[in-house]
């Protein structure tokens, strides 16, 4: 049935992919130019960007993520690309249609009725004879000179021109918003059972890093002096931190070695951890002295004042046979000491209220990463971004620091959240 399913599911998704680079090679390149090699060049562009598509979500799966960016920063800029340039034709469309129909109108031009014709005095009509169809050529202006083509290329290569300006204009401000350094986000989240002794208690927040054929030391490398810039009390990364294995990555992982924090660094695992091989990455992390808490928690204490860290594994655990386990992380433990916990998807604050979590910190969202994929994001999470009340618990989800596919941020820019506790 899974397997089933799956092709079922790859069917469909091949035939959208082709539905929609059908679309764009009509309206970019069959509507803007005759038929010719300017035609036939523009049909071979387009499928090459497509192929380009699947080979980046594919080769390196298969290949490993490093040596494989020649493939991936192509498709994944031209899912970008065919991102913004389908919904700028969409937006497009009717005042396209409109002003079509309005050139119609002024040029002339005569919609293609049935028109009577002369039949002989005394001859008999027959179905042949009674109506014939208008030559459906362009009406000509006062000077005899065919209006209506002329005007319609204008139109769609004018369309065409605006749809494809918007899209790469778009991506250009998402490319730089995504390669550039993580901004820092300071928030002050009210704790009730939090002790005085406690007050401002920094938590430095990262998520979703998602090194891969895309991302690397460079970029471990700006996150970790980001986070040490802000002199934390303790580092909480909340899952996806790469898209390849500990033995492809684990070299453009090392600069967590230089994290700086007197509490220390701790990681919970999150879906694409999971896709990677989670076990080795944990071994990995202890040797970077980050310690994953894996349905655990620990007590942290200052100036003679405690709270309890804990943090699950992802939900999509569970296929590995190593789910969250809300009691283990959670069970048994003092109801006076507040308890801060690390979860990679906002949807688990539903356990966690349970739980009377005080606060939970996650990811996965991006923040939605590209508008208006936020929007979607909306359908599977109780948040997408920011500081939310569910119940109880205080729900805190970054927008992360990195990104997946695309490397493009739009409405969602890269960022490492310092959390400051206090009494409520």
């Amino acid at each position: 049935m899974t397997v089933v399913l799956g092709i079922v599911v790859a069917v469909v998704a091949l035939a959208l992919l082709v539905g929609v680079h059908l679309y764009v090679w009509r309206r970019l390149v069959r509507d803007t130019t005759r038929p010719g090699v300017v035609r036939r060049v523009g049909a071979g562009v387009v499928v090459a960007l497509g192929v380009s598509m699947v080979g980046a979500l594919v080769v390196p799966k298969v290949f490993g993520p490093r040596g494989t960016e020649w493939i991936a920063w192509p498709g994944f800029v031209w899912m970008a690309l065919l991102l913004y340039v389908v919904l700028a034709l969409g937006v497009l469309e009717l005042p396209r249609l409109f002003a079509l129909r309005a050139l119609r109108r002024r040029g002339g031009e005569v919609s293609p009725t049935v028109a009577p014709v002369p039949v002989p005095v005394g001859a008999e009509a027959t179905e042949a004879t009674k109506t014939i169809e208008p030559d459906p050529e362009p009406a000509a202006g006062p000077s005899g000179t065919p209006l209506g083509p002329d005007r319609r290329l204008v139109l769609t290569r004018s369309v065409a021109l605006l749809a494809a300006g918007t899209s790469l204009g778009t991506v250009g401000y998402g490319m730089n918003q995504a390669l550039g350094a993580p901004r820092t986000v300071r928030v002050r989240i009210p704790v009730a059972r939090l002790d005085p002794r406690l007050a401002g208690f920094r938590i430095a927040v990262v998520g979703d890093i998602h090194l891969g054929p895309l991302l690397g030391h460079a970029h471990t490398t700006r996150v970790v002096e980001t986070i040490n810039r802000t002199s934390p009390d303790l580092v909480a990364i909340v899952g996806d931190l790469a898209d390849g294995t500990a033995a492809q990555l684990g070299g453009d992982a090392a600069p967590l070695r230089r994290l700086s924090a007197r509490h220390g660094a701790f990681f919970v695992t999150g879906n694409h951890d999971y896709m990677s091989g989670a076990t080795d990455w944990i071994a990995e992390l202890a040797e970077l002295n980050v310690r994953t808490l894996a349905n655990d928690r620990l007590e942290i204490a200052r100036g003679g004042a405690a709270f309890d860290l804990a943090g699950v594994n992802d939900v999509t655990g569970k296929s590995h046979h190593d789910g969250p386990d809300f009691a283990k992380a959670l069970g048994n433990r003092d109801p006076s000491r507040p308890v801060v916990l690390l979860a990679h998807q906002p949807v688990q604050v539903k356990d966690a209220s349970r739980y009377d979590v005080d606060v939970q910190l996650s990811g996965h969202t991006h923040g939605g990463q590209m508008f208006p994929v936020q929007l979607l994001v909306k359908l599977d999470q109780p948040a997408v971004a920011g500081l939310h009340k569910v119940d109880d618990t205080m729900l805190y989800v970054t927008r992360g620091a990195g990104f997946w596919g695309p490397p493009v941020r739009v409405g969602a820019p890269p960022e490492v959240t310092i959390v400051e506790l206090h009494p409520k």
